[in-house]
C-alpha cells in the first residue's frame, strides 16, 4: 500500500537527485554546526563543497557509537538547544547512552516515515494498533504512537510490563495490529 505517493513513487533519477540535494545541505550543515564532524572532515582534508552528490557518500568519515558515547550527552546536536522539543537516550546498558535530540520537523518526519511503514504492512485509518513498546527514553513507542496517528488509526499506548492487560485490551478493544519487540 502507497502512503505517499510523491515520495514512494518517484524514478531513480528523482530519488538521487533529491539525496544528493539533501546531502549536501546536510554536510555543509554539520560541518559549520558540530565541532566534532568539522575536524572529523579537515582530518581527511575534506570540506563541505568536496561533496556534491551521493556518488561522493564514501568520501565522509564513519560515526562510531564510540563517537556517540565520547560527545554525550549533546555534542552531535546540530540544532540550538532551543529548538530542541525532545531528547531521547538508549538505555546505556553497554557504556554511555546514546543521545538523539528531535526538532518539531524531526519528529513529524519521523511520524511520516512510521505511518509509510504501517501503510506499506497493510494498516490504515480502519485500524486499531497497539503500541507495546516501551514510552520512556526509547524512541519506537513514541515515534510507533505518531506515526499511528499519522496514519489516521487509533492508537492504544499500552507500553511494556503487563501481558496480562495488554492482551486482555487487545481482545477487548478488537485491536488489529500490534507495534511491539517480539
Amino acid at each position: 500500500m502507497i502512503w505517499n505517493e510523491a515520495k514512494e513513487c518517484m524514478s531513480r533519477d528523482e530519488m538521487q537527485n533529491l539525496q544528493s540535494k539533501r546531502l549536501v545541505k546536510l554536510v555543509d550543515r554539520v560541518y559549520h554546526n558540530v565541532e566534532f564532524y568539522r575536524k572529523k572532515m579537515q582530518d581527511l582534508g575534506l570540506e563541505p563543497g568536496d561533496i556534491r552528490g551521493i556518488e561522493d557518500l564514501s568520501k565522509l568519515p564513519f560515526t562510531t557509537k564510540n563517537d556517540l558515547r565520547d560527545t554525550y550527552p549533546f555534542g552531535l546536536f546540530a540544532t540550538p538547544q532551543s529548538e530542541i522539543v525532545r531528547i531521547h537516550a538508549s538505555s546505556g546498558t553497554t557504556g554511555k547512552a546514546t543521545v538523539v535530540g528531535y526538532t518539531r520537523k524531526d519528529i513529524d518526519i519521523w511520524a511520516e516515515c512510521v505511518a509509510r511503514a504501517f501503510a506499506q504492512a497493510g494498516l490504515g485509518r480502519n485500524d486499531i494498533i497497539q503500541v507495546a513498546y516501551g514510552y520512556g527514553l526509547f524512541t519506537g513507542g513514541l515515534g510507533a504512537h505518531y506515526g499511528a496517528e499519522n496514519l489516521g488509526a487509533t492508537v492504544v499506548p499500552m507500553s511494556t510490563g503487563n501481558t496480562k492487560k495488554l492482551t486482555t485490551m487487545m481482545k477487548d478493544f478488537g485491536v488489529t495490529a500490534i507495534a511491539c519487540t517480539p
